[in-house]
């Protein structure tokens, strides 16, 4: 009768351990692709043409549901600000008055908040978007403001 080696129970441990490492790397590097989430999305109503931007954190932006441009280097990082800025501002109320021309709805990753474009006087985060919206709108986008 022939005797079977088998290998010391250690020895099975690590190279299970091994094979999952191994089937682990190969799997990474198999170009299945990891979407980036999306930063925040911003869509802007009120005279003339309606304007939605779809911001990525991998750098690119989606106008009015267009095929993703990248952005300048400057945009994406004023993005990235924004949308921490923005979280806390899906908790508060705008009302629109008079002197208002755009409203601006921004969905961010903890919900979606609307504002007329007379509240960028009392937050800054609100004037900054705005700011990006009109320079992204020009630069990535192709639309003049």
């Amino acid at each position: 009768m022939r005797m079977i080696a088998r290998w010391p129970r250690r020895g099975r441990t690590r190279l299970r351990a091994a094979s999952l490492l191994i089937a682990a790397v190969l799997l990474a590097g198999c170009g299945l692709d990891v979407e980036a989430p999306d930063l925040f999305q911003v869509t802007r109503t009120g005279p003339g043409p309606k304007l939605t931007m779809l911001v990525n954190a991998s750098g690119t932006i989606s106008c009015n549901g267009d095929k993703p441009k990248q952005l300048p280097d400057p945009l994406l990082l004023q993005a990235r600000d924004l949308a921490s800025s923005l979280e806390k501002d899906v908790k508060l109320r705008f009302s629109r008055n008079a002197h208002s021309v755009f409203t601006y709805t921004v969905e961010v990753q903890n919900g979606t908040f609307k504002f007329p474009d007379t509240a960028a006087s009392a937050r800054k985060e609100l004037a900054q978007l705005e700011l990006f919206v009109v320079q992204a709108g020009a630069d990535a986008c192709e639309i003049s403001s």
